[in-house]
């Protein structure tokens, strides 16, 4: 077993005890192995972990990916069987691996503003820049990636309650108008949406930057103030309660600092998912968040969680998934978020999953030497 200094450990399993993998059917995931090896290859390599798994040892498993000649859920098995070796994810604590899911929500919107349309979704401002350790200030935490450059100083940027107070107003940033202001904060919290336009028209918006301060889940909030109990907590459970107490809403929105600015992309495919963090398509139900601190992009893990079963027509979920996205929220080696599509429907699958989870990561045989 291989420990890391992180917290957790990997312990090398064979596929006959990955629960559930004889059953599932990965073939759908190959046509994103070859969208991140373009990436890779011809754009921008993804950053390496704390695990230590490079795109370097990740290229082969996809070069040989591109290759391959998949007609059944059998053939997609054999490949990673061929290819790769499994390790349980163990957090050294005991605690048990966790699942939430997260979906493309579709927002009625305007490209003005007035009075129905009146909450903006806003691009990324000229004053936003990337932190690191050279440039990072003393006065913010390593967890801050982005900051404010006022006058030659850099400072923290300004939360969610300056900018729904305005702070924002005025510098030509709005992509477009929500009619709801929760509306806009769950996009926040998604990262995505598909913005639906009077005349019939389709945009999409995607993740482009945060304002730096660290997600405070107003989920949490909630149960320990006894306005929801902790059995019922879901997105919509949440949305129930901020429609029932209006007058408390933004007191209880700007709980999370956090906040999100955006990026227009191409709607050309529409049956496509949208471009999360590693820069391609979202695959409904294959793609996963994860914690990109300690994992890298690309990599494919195999998650089963016993009483997830709503998602597959009540069967336990276990699915091979690749990690494609990240999220303020998805911090640990085995903790996950699951995308589940775009629309309503999604969203409400999405809504209510809060379970744990067993996960693997299939390391490609050169990089599994180096932890077995």
């Amino acid at each position: 077993m291989s420990e890391d200094a992180s917290g957790f450990a990997l312990q090398a399993i064979g596929f006959d005890d990955l629960e559930g993998w004889k059953d599932d059917d990965p073939s759908g995931l190959f046509e994103a192995m070859e969208a991140c090896r373009r990436q890779i290859n011809e754009i921008k390599p993804y950053r390496t972990g704390s695990l230590g798994l490079a795109v370097q040892d990740l290229l082969p498993l996809l070069e040989a990916a591109q290759s391959e000649k998949i007609s059944s859920a059998a053939d997609a098995r054999a490949f990673f069987q061929t290819r790769c070796r499994p390790f349980r994810i163990r957090p050294t604590d005991g605690s048990p691996g966790f699942v939430t899911a997260f979906y493309e929500p579709e927002i009625m919107v305007s490209a003005v503003a007035n009075d129905e349309y009146r909450f903006p979704f806003y691009r990324r401002p000229d004053d936003l820049i990337d932190l690191d350790e050279v440039n990072r200030p003393k006065c913010l935490p390593d967890s801050y990636a982005f900051g404010k450059l006022s006058d030659g100083r850099i400072e923290a940027y300004p939360d969610r309650r300056a900018i729904d107070e305005g702070c924002l107003a005025g510098r030509g940033l709005e992509i477009a108008w929500a009619k709801s202001k929760v509306d806009v904060f769950f996009v926040h919290v998604q990262g995505a949406a598909r913005l639906l336009y009077p005349d019939g028209s389709i945009g999409r918006i995607t993740y482009a930057a945060k304002a730096g301060h660290p997600f405070s889940a107003i989920g949490k909030l909630l149960i320990e103030r006894g306005e929801i109990e902790r059995s019922e907590i879901s997105m919509q459970a949440i949305r129930r309660w901020l429609d029932a107490h209006p007058h408390q809403a933004d007191e209880v929105l700007w709980h999370n600092r956090s906040y999100i600015f955006f990026r227009e992309v191409p709607t050309a495919d529409l049956n496509a998912g949208p471009v999360a963090a590693a820069k391609v398509p979202l695959i409904a139900g294959r793609s996963l968040a994860v914690d990109r601190l300690i994992h890298t992009f690309g990599f494919p893990f195999f998650v089963r969680s016993e009483n997830l079963v709503h998602l597959d027509d009540g069967k336990p979920f276990a699915r091979l998934m690749l990690a494609l996205d990240t999220g303020s929220a998805i911090v640990g080696p085995a903790r996950g978020d699951i995308f589940t599509g775009s629309g309503d429907r999604a969203g409400e699958l999405a809504g209510t999953v809060r379970h744990d989870a067993d996960f693997a990561i299939l390391l490609p045989n050169a990089a599994a030497a180096r932890f077995a």
